[in-house]
């Protein structure tokens, strides 16, 4: 076990990235952020908006959250991607379109390396809102 001298957290990896203070706000977690990742993080943060007007934006988990009577979707930043989070589910109803991205369930990956499919983050939200709505 690695305990972060800052904080006091025990993690199973050595120098393990994590927030020795809690974010509260979404604003503050992009700042926190490399320069080069707050510029697509706010992308994506206006493309889940966009897709999901109605929904309420908060920290959750240490994460950004949209969130509309549950958690919709969940984005976050990584040494050498973005995840977005949207639940089990999404990750086999976009398979098709998640050909060549690292997925898990729940989970999906977009390389810093590479441009992000904006389109297909507000498909997924899209999907998201509609299943939360029980129209899907």
């Amino acid at each position: 076990m690695w305990q972060c001298p800052k904080c006091g957290r025990e993690f199973k990896n050595t120098n393990q990235d994590h927030y020795c203070n809690k974010i509260n706000e979404v604003d503050e977690y992009i700042s926190k952020q490399p320069e080069e990742v707050q510029g697509l993080l706010r992308e994506i943060r206006e493309t889940i908006h966009s897709a999901s007007p109605n929904a309420i934006e908060k920290m959750s988990w240490q994460m950004p959250t949209f969130w509309q009577g549950e958690n919709l979707i969940h984005f976050a930043a990584f040494k050498k991607h973005i995840s977005i989070f949207p639940g089990g589910e999404a990750t086999a109803v976009f398979a098709q379109r998640l050909v060549g991205y690292k997925t898990s369930k729940g989970t999906i990956q977009f390389p810093l390396n590479k441009p992000i499919d904006f389109a297909l983050i507000a498909d997924i939200t899209r999907w998201r809102v509609a299943q939360v709505e029980g129209k899907i």
